[in-house]
């Protein structure tokens, strides 16, 4: 599984809030990958992949996603809490995180360009391989955020809050990386029709 910005957002969530707030944000991107699954099989694909839907969405996902790596920059001293300790942020907010963050452009054009092309395949061969294939694709997605939240639940047990917070930082600095590539993509679309 290539690392975007759910995986970010969900390595962050677990480090500082402990592995159901990383399977909260996963669980919010699968929501999407679920929907999307379904607006691939009654043929959205073909909308998600004119040029005129994808600049836009370039561009939205990039505002969010530099509001991300702020908001994970500025408060990369808050909302920390080491393994055994409470937590008070809600499961909720984790799991909106992740909804928001699947929504994200490069997330859609990842599912219309790769996963779209498996599914494309199988929903001509038979409706049920098209089924196998899309929760096979869910169970991938599934047993790939479990594993990593246990890495980084282990993980977590070791470190302190200072080791945290530059985690966090470090993961701001890579959403924001996201955000400057949605906006190159989002220059190199629009300097093909200009």
């Amino acid at each position: 599984m290539p690392v975007g910005a759910i995986t970010v957002e969900m390595t962050k969530q677990g480090l500082k809030n402990g592995f159901f707030h990383g399977w909260a944000v996963g669980l919010g991107g699968m929501t999407i990958d679920l929907l999307l699954i379904v607006a691939l099989y009654l043929g959205f694909a073909q909308v998600l992949a004119l040029p005129y839907v994808q600049m836009p969405l370039w561009i939205i996902g990039a505002v969010f996603l530099f509001l991300l790596a702020y908001d994970s920059i500025k408060n990369a001293d808050q909302d920390i809490t080491l393994a055994g300790e409470k937590v008070n942020k809600s499961l909720w907010t984790t799991y909106r995180n992740g909804f928001l963050v699947a929504l994200s452009p490069g997330n859609l054009v990842f599912w219309v360009s790769v996963f779209g092309v498996v599914l494309a395949d199988s929903y001509t061969a038979q409706s049920s391989s098209f089924l196998l294939a899309a929760l096979g694709i869910l169970t991938g997605i599934l047993v790939h955020d479990i594993g990593l939240l246990s890495i980084v639940s282990v993980t977590r047990r070791v470190m302190n809050r200072k080791m945290i917070q530059w985690t966090s930082i470090v993961a701001g600095l890579l959403l924001f990386g996201f955000a400057c590539y949605f906006l190159y993509r989002f220059y190199m679309d629009i300097s093909n029709y200009i």
